[in-house]
């Protein structure tokens, strides 16, 4: 008899929402979106000269600033696990991730204006092709295969910055 109730109780209970993939994908497509489009917007009210020399830098070599910006992620990624291991060394893997964000914004941000600079041109200003840049980091990351797409153009923008401010 209690194996009947507990039977009967189970088929009651609901399931929870799903708040799994759908969310989380549309939810980092938004984040890709502004994030680019504000990094971009004060990249190019800041320091446009800068903007226009690492967009170059990403058009005229592609495969090395995505190689170098990879391995110089990993390395990032390796350096703050060591660090975040130690209770001392959690006193730099923080600030030194922070960092390392914030450098990556700024490197897809410059990656995704060289793209979009491609496609619409920049003749009549900036709007335009920082709206595109931030639709395509923002559509490419709505997409499954999109988003490994949208790693490698960040990669290529992260590491073109790291080449010119490491040397």
């Amino acid at each position: 008899m209690h194996a009947a109730h507990l039977l009967v109780a189970l088929q009651q209970v609901q399931p929870a929402p799903d708040v799994g993939t759908g969310t989380s994908l549309v939810g980092s497509a938004v984040g890709a979106f502004v994030t680019t489009l504000v990094v971009g917007a004060i990249l190019v009210a800041v320091a446009p000269d800068y903007t226009e020399r690492m967009m170059g830098a990403v058009v005229d070599e592609p495969v090395g600033s995505f190689l170098y910006g990879l391995v110089s992620l990993l390395f990032v990624v390796l350096v703050t696990v060591v660090l975040a291991i130690t209770v001392v060394g959690i006193l730099f893997a923080v600030p030194l991730a922070v960092v390392a964000v914030v450098v990556w914004a700024v490197g897809a941000a410059i990656a995704y204006l060289a793209i979009a600079e491609r496609f619409v041109g920049r003749e009549d200003g900036w709007t335009k092709p920082l709206v595109v840049a931030a639709a395509l980091n923002g559509g490419l990351t709505l997409t499954g295969i999109g988003g490994l797409l949208s790693f490698c153009i960040g990669a290529a923008g992260f590491g073109a910055v790291l080449r010119d401010w490491l040397g």
